[in-house]
């Protein structure tokens, strides 16, 4: 399983204008809200994780209603997951059917131009976008993203946390034949690997219920991307600025990932968050919400 992400309970502390809805396409309805108003700044398509997870991990904190107070953000729940669950049978779970679901979003809401931030396997999707839809994108962020080519993830949990990842293999022996339940608790404890702090992790871990984990998607996707290669698209990154974040102590994607990443887009912007392993939105939200909204307002 690629777990590159997580799923928990929805907040929106301080939310305005919190509005749900759904894009129709041909394989299913793709479920989405929006937080803020419309206004004169681009609006912001925040892309989630996973795969097989819906967007609601990305919410436990305020940090989405901050950035709306200036601009309008939407976040959506991939094919699969969440308001999006129902798709028709035989629906395909591949990178071309994700970015078509994003395009879908993009033209029902009517944005000209957005500014994507990809979280985790969302930068992934978001790289795809971005090559095959550059008019429309007006600024890239990969926030702890894979590399545009899965062969060259660069993951290190196995040679940090030995004794979880023994304990997670001894918990999903003891499930015997229940795959579901084997899944679903090796995500859980793959979250005790993903934070710097462990005062953070806890809390998290202590709120986060039930992870919306749809284990068959995330299986279906990951063997769908295990192939694919998009690395000389994104040397051609040249019709918008692009943002690199990276938590300097994340063992998931290590580091590594985003200076090489950053290095191959040209003039990309790449910046560490030093308290912050997989989730610096979630460690170091006012550094997070400084760093997004400085590269958003071009300063």
């Amino acid at each position: 399983m690629l777990a590159l992400a997580l799923g928990a309970a929805s907040v929106h502390a301080g939310a305005q204008a919190l509005q749900h809805g759904a894009v129709h396409t041909p394989d299913g309805d793709i479920g989405y809200e929006t937080l803020g108003v419309r206004g004169a700044a681009t609006p912001v398509i925040a892309v989630n994780g996973g795969p097989g997870l819906s967007h609601v991990y990305m919410v436990q904190n305020d940090l989405w209603a901050r950035i709306a107070r200036k601009r309008l953000v939407v976040l959506y729940d991939q094919r699969g997951t969440g308001a999006s669950k129902h798709m028709r049978p035989g629906a395909p779970q591949t990178l071309d059917a994700q970015v078509a679901d994003l395009e879908a979003l993009r033209a029902k809401l009517g944005f000209d131009k957005v500014a994507l931030v990809g979280d985790s396997f969302g930068g992934f999707v978001s790289m795809a976008y971005a090559a095959a839809h550059p008019e429309h994108v007006a600024k890239l962020v990969l926030s702890d993203s894979p590399p545009p080519a899965m062969k060259d993830m660069v993951h290190l949990l196995p040679q940090s946390f030995p004794d979880v990842e023994e304990a997670d293999a001894k918990e999903e022996k003891a499930l015997g034949g229940n795959a579901d339940a084997a899944a679903h608790a090796s995500l859980r404890n793959h979250f005790k690997m993903i934070f710097y702090s462990p005062a953070k992790r806890d809390a998290y871990l202590a709120k986060m219920g039930d992870l919306g984990y749809e284990p068959a998607v995330g299986a279906a996707m990951s063997k769908s991307i295990a192939t694919v290669d998009m690395t000389d698209k994104v040397k051609g990154f040249t019709r918008f600025p692009t943002l690199v974040i990276s938590g300097r102590y994340d063992m998931n994607v290590a580091p590594l990932t985003a200076w090489r990443i950053a290095h191959l887009i040209p003039g990309a912007k790449l910046v560490f968050f030093e308290q912050s392993s997989h989730l610096p939105s979630y460690e170091e939200p006012a550094k997070y919400q400084q760093v997004l909204e400085a590269f958003l307002d071009g300063r």
